[in-house]
């Protein structure tokens, strides 16, 4: 058996052993949400189709898998899921304005030895790929603050039923900012931990700080970590507000109900 496959195994059984049913769920969540990727990049060879509305519809999907699939329909989902899309939308047209004037789409200098013997004129629009890109670089990450401020505001509404939805919110917003500064350091390292290699070898071409600084790749992985940070930002008083919003309303229909009988 192959490295990958032993790996994958480790993974499964320690995501079953301490995560029980919902570790199982997650792990063939993964499978699920690569199937969405791998299709969302063929269709996007076609070149009538638009990247931004195929992202779209792939982040709404893997949206739909990583929450509803793995911890079912409920309240905090569904106001995850809500406040997802909304970011989503949101962030996937200011990406757009950003990729076009930083002019990183398409292939960098580094890039074109390699592939100089393919044809270049793929007939696709470059700059809503990129922007495609740095979406579904970000999508989990929103999607799992969404979830981690939307269950936690659940139980404090549990709690203390008697909360007032200005309070409920305050208290989103305290989650999230704990949650803030440490996402936004994972984005960061796990992009520049994927290009830690690109670096060695701009290292080794002997680039000076200012070559490095202005080379596309480096501005595109790094309009990539602050669109993700912005993203970050952004979901969480949205996620607050939708969640405080939709669980004071239902606690003001669930007494109204019980007066009425």
């Amino acid at each position: 058996m192959s490295v990958s496959v032993w790996l994958a195994l480790i993974l499964f059984l320690l995501m079953v052993l301490i995560g029980g049913s919902k570790g199982a769920r997650s792990f063939i969540a993964l499978f699920f949400n690569f199937g969405v990727l791998f299709m969302t990049i063929l269709f996007m060879t076609d070149p009538n189709a638009d990247p931004i509305i195929l992202t779209l519809i792939a982040s709404t999907i893997i949206s739909c898998i990583t929450l509803f699939f793995i911890n079912n329909v409920n309240n905090k989902t569904i106001t995850a899921f809500i406040s997802t899309i909304i970011t989503i939308t949101i962030l996937i047209f200011f990406i757009v304005i950003v990729t076009d004037d930083a002019m990183i789409q398409g292939f960098s200098e580094e890039e074109i030895e390699e592939i100089s013997m393919f044809s270049l004129y793929l007939g696709v629009d470059f700059v809503k790929i990129g922007a495609s890109m740095i979406i579904m670089s970000t999508i989990g990450a929103i999607t799992d603050i969404a979830i981690s401020i939307a269950s936690p505001m659940r139980e404090i509404i549990h709690h203390n039923p008697l909360i007032s939805r200005k309070d409920l919110f305050k208290s989103g917003l305290s989650i999230g900012r704990d949650i803030l500064g440490t996402n936004t350091n994972t984005l960061f390292f796990a992009f520049f931990g994927g290009y830690l290699a690109l670096l060695i070898w701009f290292k080794e071409l002997s680039y000076s700080m200012g070559e490095i600084v202005n080379s596309k790749v480096f501005v595109g992985e790094m309009i990539t970590i602050l669109c993700a940070g912005i993203g970050v930002a952004l979901v969480i008083p949205i996620t607050s507000w939708i969640t405080s919003y939709t669980l004071v309303k239902t606690r003001e229909k669930n007494e109204s109900s019980k007066r009425v009988r």
